[in-house]
């Protein structure tokens, strides 16, 4: 079941149990997906933003 976050810190929490995430890097926005075993979260995020985030995240990285 997919779930979009809004929020930056809730997300990096989120990532101590998730499996991995998957970056999927757009025109002007990127796209951070964790696949934990229940369900898909997602947050979008300026570049800039994501890079921060992205440092953060305690799983491993995927990029798509």
């Amino acid at each position: 079941m997919p779930s979009e976050i809004f929020d930056p810190d809730k997300f990096v929490e989120i990532s101590e149990r998730a499996e991995y995430c998957a970056v999927k890097r757009l025109k002007d926005i990127v796209k951070l997906k964790l696949r934990t075993p229940k369900r898909l979260y997602t947050l979008k995020a300026e570049p800039t933003k994501a890079e921060e985030i992205i440092k953060k995240l305690q799983c491993e990285i995927r990029e798509i």
